[in-house]
């Protein structure tokens, strides 16, 4: 456990959107415990039980607050579908933070077993997320505590495998945090003086600080795809008395406005868009990133439906995808896959059973490179380029096209 909870939960707690009193509350539970040191990571433990019991936890719980930005925690690899979250869209982050244990024998632990390490940041790489921050933790647990000689030795271990990923370690912020007893997290240690602070270099500019927030702080807002033609995926239709079909999701890409004139993919609807909110306030337009509901005309509810895709009639509108061409890395499944094998899809809000009609080859899942033609099966640690068909119209993208439609969990 390299301590992602203690580490997001002290910047929750002292950043952010944890209620004084729930805190109070939290705090006397513990003492009544025993649990008198109160760890921060117990405040997320509650905060993470209470979610799972179906009590859904105000979100603003999860948010904290730099200078310049909300942050918003949208997923850590502990949560159940962490995985499944992070590829079908739901959290697409600006930015990973890659927590590894200082602890004598807890890094080497950490970034072999089965590199679970290895695997979150492949990942993370690999759906895009294209800016990380590395904290390195628990430092105050090095022998002797602090060490920088300990501190070097990781960085660069963590530096040369990153860069295999494809992350470029120069525009990585590598911090000596210890979460726990709050070094270098908001304010500078006085126990790390050897620290003369991290720096990135990147085209977009080079920042530099001595703590954790201060790089989350430094991250770089992505440039939202407004410019792309809009995608749409549905999460739900609702009729509302006196209004009628109104559709709800998230946009992705482009702008949706109303007056417009959209297109339903894979079935082919089309009708105006007559008025789009967000929080139950009307809108002008809504951007990459809104959730909203959006009203349309002459539509029974019954026509369209969670998994569909709406966009601009005029400008290169969705279609049904009769088959397509993935590239697709098996994490962990029993035995070999074969073609005829037929999962069940989760792309944006779609859940299709898909078939693997045809494995093209086997692929270095690092560089690409292709290995094999024609391989007869594949099996968990491979990357293979495979052509799947749908068991029912679907719509997806190319991934070079429109990012969150391109990407899928195979479950």
């Amino acid at each position: 456990d390299s301590g992602k909870s203690t580490t997001t939960g002290r910047l929750i707690y002292k950043c952010g959107g944890i209620d004084k009193r729930a805190i109070e509350k939290f705090e006397k539970e513990a003492s009544e415990m025993g649990k008198g040191s109160f760890k921060y990571a117990w405040v997320l433990d509650k905060l993470k039980a209470e979610r799972e019991r179906g009590i859904t936890i105000d979100i603003a719980l999860w948010k904290f607050e730099t200078v310049k930005y909300y942050v918003t925690v949208i997923d850590a690899p502990g949560h159940r579908d962490f995985i499944k979250n992070m590829i079908t869209g739901t959290s697409q982050a600006d930015c990973a933070v890659l927590i590894v244990a200082a602890g004598t024998g807890e890094f080497e632990a950490g970034i072999s077993k089965n590199g679970q390490t290895r695997e979150h940041a492949l990942l993370a790489y690999t759906l895009g997320v294209k800016q990380l921050i590395v904290g390195i933790n628990k430092m105050d647990s090095t022998e002797p505590p602090y060490s920088d000689t300990r501190f070097n030795e990781i960085v660069k271990e963590v530096g040369s495998y990153i860069k295999k990923i494809g992350y470029n370690p120069k525009a990585v912020a590598f911090v000596p945090i210890s979460g726990w007893h709050g070094d270098n997290m908001l304010e500078e240690s006085s126990k790390m003086s050897w620290f003369k602070g991290w720096t990135v270099e990147r085209k977009e500019g080079n920042a530099s600080g001595k703590t954790l927030f201060e790089a989350l702080d430094s991250i770089l807002p992505p440039k939202r795809p407004t410019d792309k033609p809009l995608r749409l995926p549905l999460q739900d239709v609702y009729k509302i008395g006196g209004i009628g079909t109104v559709p709800v999701g998230r946009v992705e890409t482009g702008i949706l406005k109303p007056g417009m004139v959209v297109t339903f993919a894979p079935v082919g609807i089309t009708t105006e868009v007559k008025s789009v909110e967000m929080h139950h306030e009307a809108l002008t337009e809504a951007l990459p990133g809104d959730n909203v509901g959006f009203n349309i005309k002459n539509v029974s509810v019954k026509d369209i439906r969670r998994g569909m895709v709406a966009g601009d009639s005029k400008k290169d509108p969705p279609m049904e995808a009769k088959n397509f061409t993935a590239q697709v890395i098996v994490l962990n499944h029993p035995g070999q896959i074969h073609a005829g094998y037929a999962p069940v899809l989760d792309c944006h809000t779609a859940h299709i059973a898909c078939k693997f009609t045809g494995l093209k080859e086997k692929i270095d899942r690092r560089s690409g490179k292709k290995l094999e033609d024609n391989p007869k099966s594949v099996k968990s640690g491979d990357a293979a380029i495979i052509v799947l068909t749908p068991s029912k119209p679907m719509c997806v993208e190319a991934f070079s096209e429109y990012p969150p439609l391109g990407r899928f969990a195979v479950r």
